[in-house]
């Protein structure tokens, strides 16, 4: 991350960093595509259930917009009942180690300070 994007733009609004945040930030999207990065393709009440507290407006939004984004994919299948599965693409795979490299900062800071506490 370089200070001197924000400092050429003059707005942080502009700058790679918040326009990355603007892509998976927020509270689910990253757990979204954890959850598809571990096991693809999943289906919307699959992974619903295994997300457990987000609201089935906010899975179908958050769905949405990484989609609108290129970072995840989605199939439907003609069937009745309908099926729609969900997976990430080529463009969300770039960012899985950097998913990996937080991962093993949270191994290594927030699991300790839990245990001292």
């Amino acid at each position: 991350m370089s200070m001197n994007d924000y400092k050429e733009k003059g707005n942080i609004l502009e700058t790679p960093f918040a326009q990355t945040l603007s892509v998976i930030g927020g509270k689910w999207k990253m757990l979204i595509l954890y959850l598809l990065a571990e096991e693809q393709p999943v289906r919307f009440n699959e992974m619903k259930r295994q997300i457990g507290m987000i609201t089935f407006k906010t899975l179908s939004s958050s769905l949405k917009e990484l989609e609108a984004d290129g970072m995840v994919s989605r199939r439907e299948y003609s069937q009745i009942p309908p099926k729609v599965e969900y997976s990430l693409t080529e463009k969300a795979h770039t960012l899985m180690p950097i998913m990996e490299q937080l991962c093993e900062w949270g191994k290594q800071n927030v699991q300790k300070e839990n245990v001292e506490l």
